[in-house]
């Protein structure tokens, strides 16, 4: 620990920064004195506060004002030996990071520039004793993006030993000098540098453009595999120097580059070391989830893998063959080897089946199922497992049916029904129908015990001769109890019946529980069961406080379950009379179900006012996208638009003061403005003030399409964006707001090139295949959308793009 006298000397102006006018990624930035000083104190605490620091002030690759505020100080404890490797990397980072636009950053680069002022200490920390801090201070002067720093790297690597040491001063001086950068990294490779400075080397001849040969490829696999001589933690973009350089190559969009790209890929696959080959496996997964070209490719190189009995770890190509989609249609028998194998990819094996022959998969599993005990885990996780089964991907199979009534009467003897997860069977069996009927009495006993978790399949297989009898046996839990029960019973009552009482009752109390009666929406509320006594990460339900009959003679067991309802399992939490947890209904689906329900939801408007003028935390993004509902759903429900707008623009000055200028809270505004359509033309102002913020064209062009108000140019506004992967599904409604034959020809064919392109777009999703999914989902409707175009867009070869426009961000790849 330093001296009191030198720890005054590095933080004297410390408390003359104007902390609370700077922020970081959660707000004010009034604890980052705090935290700095943490810094030079004890082990434990020092770990903490870098910790926070690397949430804060660098958080997730983005900088604020208050990261360029701490920088000085970052600076002077690293140059007086304070966690200098930590502290030179963090610098490093804050120096590369993404500012956030409207978080106070100041002027475009202040972040660079202020560790760049900070060369002067950084410098001498490149000859430091410690070769990690050697590299950490490399790093980091290069990340500055000051050439000044060139003759020092450059003199210290005349000097310079340590080969990882060598393999940074040689990416710092690339970055520092990029027109040089090819001829720099082609000397490397012909010096005869240690193999993590050609490593390097290698990298940056994929990122100059330079042509990409044999050579290079001959070169990059004899370095296979590269994990070893890659230090974690310097630079997580070049951690996985294969997939790197695969993208780098992709990121071309030229023929040659994904030739090139490919054909490395494939080369790797044939490495007979299982490290490098594993790397080689990545760096497929992760081709075919930015390349729209490479699941053809490569499929042919991925799938003779599964027979090769010299690759032991068959599991590792699985999440490969997922992404290859129909073009992995020949690794159904292996694939079906594996599950009738029963080792430990056999219900991986299956998952991936179940997206090529969906009928053999279904058989499968009955067998498997069949095959154990009930509930013994194995192949129930097959349906089971987060993510991975989408609903109804099996299609019905006698067999399997009658394997899941054993499982589900299983289920009715467990202590606890919802702890394993049957989520997956009910929505299989949901998905059947009346066809699954036959499970109706197993589904009636589980009922009782659970109908948040089981009342939705109940309704969806019951027939319709016994559709009187089931909805005697839900009404009374339709009434009364647990509101998660009681909402699931009372949901699947109206599928069955159409009443309403019962269901509008249920979402009253939804209200009364919610933001009106003083909690917040969505605030974090779960609460794990060691803390209450029952099983972990499940959430306990409160005890009846009224006398219940029939279906609810027993108290819901299981996490929250009405998943076809759209409640997720760790929804909000609130409290009974004893402080005991108890489940809420969650806003978005209360509101959701009283739109849905019309005018016979008119009870509740009172309600939805209340919910409305609630006090809640104006930053909670959860709290803002529930009272941009409340205000959507008050308008579908009376009709009148003017308290329904006047929660839309205090919603829209709420988002507007969030600190962070979060993207997505005023994007959802837009688009729940466009559903009010014509209604919402004096919210036509606000709208057009947002298409100076670019992450909010897209939504913003389609809430005035929707409103009537779009402004000349709008889809020419939206194609910039979609050229630059902002927001992509907002973009393609918007153009469909704006109707085909609002394109001109020119905007027709950039719609086309971004759809006949390879990269794909970047989408969010779950998994790699869900992304992949949606990435088609959107050429498909960009594609009818050109369809619809009465004067159609100039034929062309698909795959073959036009020259970009002067000034365009087409052809850029990234």
């Amino acid at each position: 620990m330093l001296e009191v006298m030198e720890l005054d000397r590095l933080f004297v102006d410390l408390d003359s920064v104007r902390w609370a006018d700077v922020e970081h990624a959660y707000g004010g930035a009034e604890d980052v004195p705090e935290l700095l000083r943490a810094l030079a104190g004890g082990a434990d605490r020092a770990s903490e506060a870098l910790d926070e620091l690397w949430g804060t002030i660098v958080h997730q690759e983005t900088v604020f004002g208050a990261t360029a505020a701490a920088v000085p100080f970052l600076a002077r404890l690293a140059a007086a030996g304070v966690r200098p490797a930590e502290l030179l990397v963090l610098l490093g980072a804050v120096a590369v990071g993404t500012e956030e636009p409207g978080a106070g950053a100041g002027e475009s680069g202040a972040c660079r520039a202020a560790v760049a002022a900070q060369l002067p200490l950084i410098l001498p920390l490149t000859g430091a004793a410690d070769p990690r801090v050697r590299r950490a201070a490399v790093r980091a002067a290069g990340c500055a993006g000051d050439p000044g720093a060139r003759s020092t790297l450059t003199g210290r690597r005349a000097e310079e030993k340590d080969a990882g040491v060598r393999a940074e001063l040689l990416a710092a001086l690339a970055r520092l000098d990029p027109a040089g950068a090819a001829r720099t990294a082609a000397g490397a490779l012909a010096d005869g540098e240690p193999a993590e400075a050609r490593l390097v080397a290698l990298m940056i001849c994929a990122e100059s453009g330079a042509p990409w040969t044999a050579e290079h490829r001959e070169a990059l696999l004899s370095l296979l595999p590269a994990g070893p001589l890659v230090p974690g933690g310097f630079d997580p973009a070049r951690d996985e120097p294969l997939r790197y350089v695969v993208d780098t190559l992709l990121a071309r969009d030229t023929d040659s580059g994904r030739e090139a790209a490919y054909a490395l890929i494939e080369a790797a696959l044939a490495l007979p070391v299982p490290e490098a080959r594993a790397e080689a496996l990545w760096a497929a997964e992760y081709a075919c989830l930015v390349s729209r070209g490479a699941p053809a490719r490569l499929a042919p190189a991925v799938i003779p893998l599964l027979s090769d009995t010299s690759f032991g770890r068959k599991e590792t190509l699985l999440p490969v063959l997922e992404l290859l989609g129909g073009h992995a249609e020949a690794a159904a028998p292996a694939l079906a080897a594996l599950v009738a194998d029963d080792g430990e990819s056999a219900d991986r094996a299956l998952e991936v089946l179940a997206r090529l022959d969906p009928g053999q998969a279904a058989r499968l599993l009955a067998r498997r199922l069949r095959a154990r005990s009930p509930l013994s885990g194995g192949a129930t996780a097959a349906l089971a497992g987060a993510g991975r089964w989408p609903s109804g991907s099996l299609p019905y199979d006698p067999e399997l049916l009658n394997v899941l009534r054993i499982e589900l009467d299983a289920l009715a003897e467990a202590a606890d029904p919802g702890a394993d997860a049957p989520e997956r069977f009910t929505a299989l069996l949901a998905a059947w129908g009346p066809r699954a009927a036959a499970a109706l009495p197993e589904l009636t006993v589980l009922c009782e015990r659970s109908p948040a978790l089981f009342a939705a399949a109940l309704s969806a297989v019951c027939p319709p001769g016994r559709r009187a009898e089931t909805a005697d046996l839900l009404r009374p839990a339709a009434v009364a109890g647990p509101i998660l029960d009681r909402f699931a019973a009372a949901d699947a009552l109206y599928t069955l019946t159409g009443e309403t009482g019962p269901l509008v009752g249920a979402l009253a109390e939804g209200l009364d529980r919610g933001p009106a009666a003083g909690k917040e929406s969505g605030a974090p509320g779960r609460v794990p069961d060691r803390a209450a006594g029952g099983p972990a990460g499940r959430v306990v339900d409160g005890p009846a406080d009224r006398p219940v009959a029939g279906l609810v003679g027993r108290p819901s067991g299981g996490p929250i379950g009405v998943r076809t309802a759209g409640v997720a399992a760790g929804g909000p939490v609130g409290r009974g009379p004893a402080g005991e947890p108890v489940p809420e209904l969650p806003p978005a689906v209360v509101l959701a179900k009283a739109a849905a329900l019309g005018r016979a939801a008119l009870p509740l408007v009172p309600r939805i006012r209340g919910f409305l003028g609630a006090a809640v935390a104006p930053r909670s993004p959860a709290a803002a996208a529930d009272r941009v509902r409340a205000a959507v759903t008050l308008w579908r429900l009376t009709g009148d638009p003017a308290e329904s707008l006047t929660a839309l623009a205090g919603a829209l000055a709420a988002a507007a003061e969030d600190p962070v200028r979060r993207p997505a809270p005023v994007r959802d505004w837009a688009r729940a403005v466009a559903e009010l359509g014509p209604a919402a033309r004096p919210l036509v102002p606000d709208l057009t003030a947002l298409l100076d913020r670019p992450e909010q064209v897209p939504a913003a062009v389609l809430a005035l399409a929707a409103v009537g108000a779009a402004p000349a140019g709008a889809a020419a506004l939206v194609l910039d964006r979609a050229e630059r992967d902002t927001d992509p599904v907002s973009c393609l409604d918007a153009l469909e707001a704006l109707g085909p034959d609002a394109l001109t020809p020119d905007e027709a064919d950039r719609l086309e090139t971004l759809a006949a392109r390879d990269r794909r777009v970047r989408l969010p999703g779950p998994s790699a295949g869900s992304r992949v999914t949606a990435d088609e989902q959107l050429r498909i409707r960009a594609r009818a959308l050109l369809a619809g175009r009465t004067a159609p867009a100039p034929a062309r070869a698909a795959g073959v793009l036009s020259p970009p426009r002067p000034g365009s961000s087409r052809g850029r790849g990234r």
